[in-house]
């Protein structure tokens, strides 16, 4: 499902896959592709990609299309991988926010954006 609320613009620091989640960037007005669960995760790209540089949309709320990076189960919390596709969060990992559906590695599927950051594990 697809009904984004909030899209906001940024410029492109380093290549940014379609329907992968970012983070801020290292300069002010940049966002990268997310790599994993250790930064906040701001938003899902939109289907069209951008390269270095370029002026790209992210979605920041409602429910946004995403690439699945695993297996994924329903109102699993959804980190990125080293691609920027949304994997299952772990313990103390930063989340984009909830599997809307279901799916498999490589499929398109659905994300409630409502990011956050899991409990680190008890020591």
């Amino acid at each position: 499902m697809n009904i984004p609320g909030l899209i906001t613009g940024s410029r492109a620091e380093g290549a940014i896959a379609a329907r992968s989640l970012v983070n801020h960037g290292t300069e002010e007005g940049f966002s990268a592709q997310a790599m994993d669960g250790t930064k906040v995760i701001t938003g899902v790209t939109t289907i069209v990609p951008a390269d270095d540089g370029e002026v790209f949309d992210i979605i920041r709320s409602g429910l946004a299309l995403v690439g699945y990076g695993a297996d994924i189960a329903l109102g699993d919390p959804l980190t990125a991988n080293a691609d920027g596709l949304a994997v299952p969060a772990a313990a103390g990992d930063w989340f984009i926010g909830y599997a809307e559906v279901p799916g498999a590695e490589g499929d398109i599927g659905s994300v409630w954006i409502n990011p956050g950051k899991l409990a680190a594990a008890a020591p």
